[in-house]
């Protein structure tokens, strides 16, 4: 009504006469002639009728008008009428439902004014009887009800018969025949239909009976689709479209009883008409059984029977009934699952994959689970069958392989099926869609599974090849990623499935290594950890393999390799991912299984070799798994194992390595340095590159020569045959850009180790990770060097300084890494420089050499420049630094008895093979022509060698005067040698280690001017602890090589005079006035003689020994174990002195004692030394055998030597400083204050307490008695002192253990003693300074009985030498009275002392006056640690000539030494007993020792009455020195002390006391 309001105005009806009836009428018009909206026409005319008429009821038209105009509208449209019609049934509704009446009247007189514009047949239809009757149109309603009933039964419900075919046979009989006559002559279906219809015409057959017989026909017929399918079709027109379906339908129906099975040929027919679109699928689909819920009800079954027996076959079954049960019940369940019901939706699928209709078979399969409908073979097989045919062309083209014809397939004659395959872009339409819906039943057609590789192959030489043009690049992309999931979702299951198909895999494996190993390992992760799980099927092989595998794991060996091996082959081929999951699980338990499991992988095919090593990565990288052990200081057992595994197998098959590397580049990346054990282990067995600490000095000999001789005599094992494998590990570092980003990264992660990863990790483990980390990088560096080519090697490895600026690598790595490269360019260089000029002699060949190496070096010179501080170039020259880091030992010496040793070792093996009768001849001789050869190839080497060292070393002696500039002074330059060049690459690598012992030799041979030798070793022997206690434990093991080497040198100069005046005698090394610069030919005065020089040598076994006992007391963990394993190292030359050895030997024992049940592998160490030391102790000697203690007067030294500007005053002093080392010499006071502050405490106080202290005398007593005290003093320190540090080290043995008791009481007295003294020295300054006069004006006058020495050549030296020197000589001038002002700057000087340690400050109380003053009169002017060594090598000449001189005072001096020895003893006796009584009360166990003291201390002087009887000439001789007055015996300043006996009393009283407290103060 809404919408009728819309259409008539109300206007309109008011106004009608005047204008609204044509606006009516216009309105019904403009509606009709809008043609092309039919539907909105209808309905707006519909509503314009329908509103006229409304307003004829309503009262608002007349009847008459609205019929006018209804009149004049119906020639619009033919069906007006109708459409009135339609409007007067919906008012008839309207009307007879309202209740008012006048409205029925309107209405029933409208219809009856417009009677004659519709027909009573359209109104009897639409309007109701009733109103009819009310219209007059029918008599009675009643009637006409009835009548209308009685039409619908007739029409609607009432069953024509027609003649079944018992009926009437003769009809059907002919259909029958109609249908199957032969049908090759020109009959039609057409022909046939119109004698189908007249049958059914003349018989009245039942038309449905007759299509459902043209279907039987049609079944037994499949030949002739031709002609029924065009005749089903035109028969259709005759009936309803569903009729067809029932039809088949009830067919599929009379067939799903249970003992029935439904014919192929039914399937067919259905497949046929599906295909033709003469039913629908939708409408067969709900008459086929069995229903989708079931079929996923049994999938799911399936899977879970699966996963069961997987369960079943995990089990551990304890005993063999349960598995006969097992057994039963499996066979119950197979019986029940025999006879499966008959499934028509699989049936239909098979039919309609046979006709090619692969529409409809991919709608069937979308509805069942995935796989479930391939995992039938006949529709698997006949789903293969159709792929066969479609891609049969392409592979025509591309696919079949050289030489191979092979089968060819007939398409399908059918138009409707896959149109098959011209390119591969044809693929993707509908070949990869079925391959996807097949999945792993690709397995059943291995042919198909070849194909379908060999298109993938195809596919890929086109894509590596048109892979650059951007036209089909998108395409190829896609191809690419389509044949990805092809082998993921299909090849591989596949694979799986088929059993051991060794060709599969390998045709497989054709295809696949062309996808980048990224692809590759992408797809073996999804095999192994997705695939299996996705259909019931793979579940149960999975478990069976698991079983196999384990099967096969507990029965192998070593004897049964062989056997064993096929079968993990054989199991391989098919699901090498499970197998080698499991193997590694074992491996990584058992690491003896990795030899038998190696060997027996010989059998497995190149894919399985590639699955292998994405195993071994996916195991490596296993989140889950630790890294450490519980204890976190060690590596994980298992990951040794993988690593080893590693190793074994990449070396022995063709395993492709990019992956194993890239991995360890991204943990490196990653800051994770763990994973190197896996590079080791690969280097190692792959490129025969050993890196181990326990290489013996032959091979390391070995190491120093060509590559011939390191093969043959460097390594632990021979390995041979390397050169195909170490060829794999380089192509694959090259091809992936690993080789440099793998050094850099090892050489920043050293670092990384430490400061990084190390934070919370065990000290032990972070060391065993940078050693791992360091060693790797050796090893790596070494195999880069020795593979690569030069352009190859030059081209990857960066400059020195864009390593170290840029990539931030340390400079010992860095010029690790440049150094093969520098070797290559100056040897390619020289090459070039040889053809240019053919001049042959040796001179030309040097030159050229030379030329070379300045070209090549000149830019390493300048780049090596930013590396440090300007000021380090101040002292030793850029070109200096980089000739040292950039040689090797190859350079500086031939291995002379390595070649021969291995030269012979060929000979004697050659002769073993004539021997041998039982080797066949042929062998013997290729054996023979083998050895021949390689003989042939080290003595070529060695020749080789011996001329290119030849080079080096002219090269080196033209270069050495402009190394060292030591502008600042001797010491700094020595200071820069040793912490730029020596400490970094002495524990770089054990070669390094011996290289840089030998480069030390070499500068000192070869006499480099400004070069101090003796300040050199000094430095390295002095003070070894914090290089010791900074080391990891290889380093450590490096560092002692480095001694040894360093010790070796040292040992052979002290072992014969001849030596070391051949060596050293006339060598600037040796020069004892050290000069800042310039050098003068040495003269002799300046000269270390040969007797010093073994005082030197002693002072630096002490030093060590020191050292040593040091280290081993602190209780460190490193502290300890480092100084075993350096004191190990240096076992051939070190302990040599008797006293030094048992000091160490009591040490170390007591280290076995203490670390027995706390740290074994200390423990183990320690025991290891201990026995070694033992069986080199009758190698050892007593001191005086190593070093004349006091030494006599030497003929050699001629009177008139020129002494320096010195003086004669000092030559006692030096000869004091050389023979007693150990007696506080400066440096050993400055060790002291450095431990006292640096070490532990208990340690330090130890120190302090061994060096004397002792104070000015009151100067009351005689010259000549204080001399002779001095030497007995001399005597009885030095001897007292290596007591000490024997007792010091509290040793096991019980006898030990009261020795050691006695000394500590005599230890405790005399600090009492020098605590008092030092304070009484306090008081007595001045007097001490009287004293000093007295002495000095005494030697002056001797100064004057000696026959006049000519002045030194001062003058001829320049001016800054002179000013070098100015200080010392003032020192030096004996004869100046010496204020404690001077006292104390000599001390502030020494403690400016510069060193590689930073200097500590001496303001200690417990430092007595007299050791300033010894420090003043001994330090030189530039700053260094060791000055005892400077001040005995400037000052040692004048010794000579004071010997000559006090040679007459000897028999004087010899009675009056024996008189007061005797005084002293019972002084001694005296004060010890006093001393005893007083501790009585509080140490009772003391006191029961004291009497063996006194015992002790009456042997010792008689001991050393003995020993120095022969040695008292020199004693004299040395006796007047006045510089020996600061060092005042123990005995003098007893005696001093007894003079006055009150205050001596007073002193013993507070003497316990002050015991505690001066060692409380060296405490703070």
């Amino acid at each position: 009504i809404k919408m009728a309001v819309a259409v008539l105005p109300a206007d309109w009806i008011k106004n009608w006469e005047k204008s609204g009836k044509n606006d009516f009428l216009q309105l019904c018009r403009s509606l009709s002639e809008n043609k092309d909206y039919e539907d909105s026409t209808l309905r707006g005319i519909q509503r314009a009728l329908y509103e006229l008429a409304s307003q004829v009821i309503t009262g608002n038209l007349k009847q008459d008008q609205a019929a006018s105009a209804l009149t004049e509208i119906m020639e619009l449209r033919d069906d007006m009428s109708s459409i009135l019609a339609d409007v007067f049934c919906i008012l008839d509704i309207e009307t007879s439902c309202q209740e008012e009446k006048n409205k029925r009247d309107h209405f029933t007189q409208l219809v009856l004014a417009c009677l004659y514009l519709i027909s009573d047949t359209v109104l009897k239809e639409r309007l109701d009887p009733e109103t009819l009757e009310s219209l007059g149109l029918i008599k009675q309603s009643q009637q006409f009800n009835q009548k209308s009933v009685k039409i619908k039964t007739k029409l609607f419900y009432k069953q024509q018969k027609f003649n079944l075919l018992r009926e009437e046979n003769e009809g059907y009989a002919k259909l029958i025949s109609e249908l199957g006559q032969d049908l090759s002559a020109n009959i039609t279906s057409d022909l046939i239909l119109e004698n189908i219809k007249s049958l059914i015409g003349c018989f009245n057959l039942d038309p449905n009976r007759v299509l459902d017989i043209i279907l039987e026909v049609y079944e037994c017929r499949p030949e002739q689709d031709e002609f029924f399918v065009p005749l089903i079709e035109s028969y259709m027109y005759m009936c309803e479209p569903q009729t067809l379906c029932h039809i088949l339908g009830f067919k599929f129906k009379f067939y799903q009883e249970p003992s029935e099975e439904t014919p192929f040929s039914l399937y067919r027919v259905a497949a046929i008409l599906l295909q033709h679109n003469l039913i629908d699928l939708e409408d067969l689909y709900v008459h086929l059984l069995p229903l989708d819920n079931s079929i996923i009800e049994e999938h799911k079954r399936e899977i879970m029977e699966a996963k069961q027996i997987a369960r079943k076959l995990t089990m551990v079954v304890l005993s063999s009934e349960k598995a006969e049960e097992k057994e039963k019940e499996k066979e119950k369940e197979e019986e029940k699952t025999e006879k499966a019901p008959d499934n028509q939706k699989l049936g239909l699928l098979e039919a309609l994959l046979k006709i090619g209709d692969w529409q409809h078979a991919q709608n069937i399969m979308d509805q069942m689970p995935q796989f479930y409908a391939s995992s039938h073979k006949p529709i698997a097989v006949a789903l293969c069958q159709l792929i066969h045919i479609t891609v049969e062309p392409l592979y025509r083209r591309f696919g079949v392989p050289k030489g191979a014809k092979g089968s060819l397939i007939p398409p399908l004659q059918r138009k409707r099926a896959p149109k098959p395959a011209e390119s591969f872009e044809d693929l993707r339409k509908e070949v990869f869609n079925m391959l996807c819906y097949l999945g792993p039943h690709l397995s059943h057609d291995p042919i198909l599974f070849a194909k379908v590789i060999r298109l993938g192959k195809a596919f890929m030489k086109e894509y590596q090849s048109d892979g650059g043009k951007h036209d089909d690049k998108e395409k190829l992309e896609i191809l690419l990623s389509c044949f990805l999931s092809i082998t993921d979702q299909v090849l591989l299951p596949s694979l799986t499935l088929m059993d051991c198909n060794a060709c599969m895999s390998e045709e497989l494996w054709g295809m696949v290594k062309t996808f980048p190993y990224q692809y590759r390992y992408r797809l073996y992760g999804q095999w192994k950890n997705e695939t299996y799980n996705s259909h019931p099927l793979l579940v149960k092989v999975k478990a069976q393999t698991i079983d196999r595998a384990k099967y096969i794991m507990k029965r192998l060996t070593k004897e049964n390799v062989k056997p064993s091996g096929r079968q993990i082959g054989k199991l391989s081929h098919s699901n090498p991912t499970i197998l080698f999951d499991y193997i590694l699980s074992q491996i990584q338990k058992y690491d003896n299984l990795i030899t038998p499991v190696v060997d027996s992988l010989k059998y497995l095919t190149s894919l399985n070799y590639d699955v292998l090593a994405y195993c071994i990565i996916e195991a490596l990288a296993n989140p889950e798994k630790e890294r450490m052990k519980h204890d976190d200081t060690t590596i994980s057992n298992w990951l040794q194992s993988l690593a080893s595994f590693c190793g074994a197998v990449f070396r022995k098959y063709p395993i492709e390595l990019a992956g194993l590397l890239q991995y360890v580049a991204n943990q490196l990346k990653a800051g994770k340095s763990f994973d190197l054990l896996i590079l080791k282990e690969v280097v190692q067995k792959m490129a025969g590159i050993e890196i181990t600490e326990e290489m013996t000095m032959e091979q390391l000999e070995a190491m120093t020569g060509g590559e011939q001789l390191k093969a043959e005599g460097g390594y632990f094992g021979q390995i041979r045959n390397t050169k195909k494998s170490s060829q794999r590990l380089k192509d694959a570092l090259l091809d992936h850009d690993l080789a440099l980003p793998l050094c850099l990264l090892m050489a920043q992660q050293r670092n990384g180790v430490v400061f990084q990863e190390g934070g919370e990790k065990h000290l032990k483990l972070v060391g065993k990770l940078y050693d791992q980390c360091h060693d790797t990088l050796v090893q790596f560096g070494g195999f880069l060097a020795s593979n690569l080519s030069t352009d190859d090697y030059i081209k990857r490895v960066p400059s020195i300084d864009v390593l170290c600026n840029q990539f931030h690598t340390p400079h010992d790595a860095a010029f690790f890494l440049s150094r093969p490269m520098y070797a290559h360019h100056i040897s390619s260089k020289y090459d070039e420089l040889k053809k240019a000029e053919k001049g042959n002699k040796q001179q030309h060949k040097v030159h050229k050499y030379i030329t070379a190496c300045e070209l090549v070096m000149a830019p390493v010179h300048e780049a090596v420049v930013s590396l440090h501080l300007p000021k380090v170039w101040d002292d030793i020259s850029p070109q200096f630094y980089a000739t040292f880091w950039s040689l090797t030992m190859y350079d500086l010496s031939v291995p002379n008895n390595s070649y021969d040793r291995e030269v012979n070792k060929l000979k004697t093996l050659m002769k073993a093979i004539d021997d041998n009768q039982e080797m066949p001849p042929n062998k013997k001789k290729k054996e023979k022509e083998r050895c021949t050869a390689l003989q042939d190839k080290l003595q070529e080497e060695e020749k080789k060698q011996l001329e290119h060292v030849q080079r080096v070393l002219q090269r080196l002696k033209l270069e050495k005067d402009n190394w060292l500039l030591a502008k600042s002074t001797k010491n700094e330059t020595i200071t820069k040698f040793l912490q730029l060049c020596i400490f970094p690459r002495c524990i770089f690598s054990a070669i390094d280690a011996v290289y840089c012992a030998r480069f030390v030799e070499l500068v000192h041979q070869q006499k480099t001017p400004n070069f101090s030798t003796l300040l050199c070793y000094d430095r390295v022997f002095s003070d070894i602890i914090y290089t010791v206690a900074s080391c990891t434990e290889n380093e450590a093991s490096r560092y002692g090589r480095f001694l040894c080497c360093m010790l070796e040198t040292v040992t052979r100069w002290h072992s014969d005079r001849l030596i070391y005046e051949k060596e050293c005698g006339n060598y600037p090394g040796f020069l004892t006035i050290l000069r800042a610069t310039g050098f003068d030919g040495g003269n002799k005065a300046d000269q270390l003689d040969y007797e010093n020089f073994r005082h030197v040598v002693h002072k630096w076994h002490y030093k060590l020994t020191k050292a040593s006992v040091h280290c081993l007391e602190t209780g460190e963990y490193t502290h300890i174990r480092n100084i075993l394993i350096v004191l190990t190292k240096i076992l051939p030359w070190y302990p040599k002195v008797l006293n030094l050895g048992q000091a160490l030997e009591r040490r170390v024992h007591k280290i076995c004692q203490e670390e027995k049940e706390k740290r074994p592998d200390l423990y183990a160490l320690a025991m290891g030394y201990s026995g070694q030391l033992k069986s080199r102790k009758p190698y050892m000697v007593p001191e005086n055998e190593f070093h004349h203690k006091d030494p006599p007067a030497r003929s050699a030294v001629p009177t008139t030597v020129q002494n320096g500007p010195g003086g004669t005053g000092q030559a006692a002093t030096v000869a004091m400083n050389t023979a007693k080392p150990e007696e506080g010499t400066v440096e050993e006071t400055a060790d002291k204050l450095k431990e006292k502050s640096q070490s532990a405490v208990k340690v330090a106080n130890k120190a302090a307490s061994t060096t004397p202290k002792v104070t000015a005398s009151n100067g009351n007593t005689a010259v000549n008695s204080k001399i002779i005290k001095e030497k007995d003093d001399k005597e009885k320190s030095g001897k007292e002192k290596e007591k000490e540090k024997k007792e010091k080290t509290p040793a096991s043995a019980p006898e030990a253990k009261s020795m050691g008791k006695d000394v500590k009481e005599k230890l405790k007295e005399e600090r009492g003693g020098k605590d008092e003294k030092a304070r009484e020295a306090k008081e007595k300054t001045p007097k001490a300074d009287k004293e000093k006069e007295k002495i000095k004006k005494e030697e002056k006058m001797l100064k004057d009985e000696k026959p006049k020495t000519p002045a030194t050549n001062t003058e001829s030296k320049s001016p800054t030498e002179r000013e070098k020197e100015k200080e010392p000589s003032r020192e030096r001038d004996v004869a100046k009275d010496v204020k404690a002002k001077e006292c104390t700057k000599g001390g502030e000087k020494a403690a400016a002392a510069g060193s590689l340690k930073s200097s500590v400050p001496r303001s200690e109380s417990a430092e007595s006056e007299r050791e300033q003053k010894r420090r003043k009169l001994d330090t030189h002017s530039s700053p260094s640690h060791s000055s005892t060594v400077k001040d005995s090598l400037s000052l040692q000449h004048s010794t000579s000539v004071k010997h000559y001189t006090n040679h007459s005072t000897m028999a004087q001096s010899k009675s009056k030494e024996r008189e007061m020895e005797k005084k002293d003893m019972e002084k001694s006796r005296e004060r010890s007993k006093e001393r005893e009584k007083k501790e009585e009360k509080d140490r009772k166990e003391r006191k029961r020792d004291h009497s063996n003291n006194d015992r002790e201390l009456a042997q010792e002087s008689k001991r050393r009455k003995e020993e120095n009887g022969t040695n008292s000439a020199g004693k004299h001789g040395k006796s007047e020195s006045p510089s020996d007055s600061p060092r005042l015996s123990e005995k003098e300043k007893e005696k001093n002390k007894s003079k006055s006996s009150s205050s001596k009393e007073k002193s013993d009283s507070a003497k316990p006391e002050k015991t505690d407290k001066s060692s409380s103060g060296s405490k703070k």
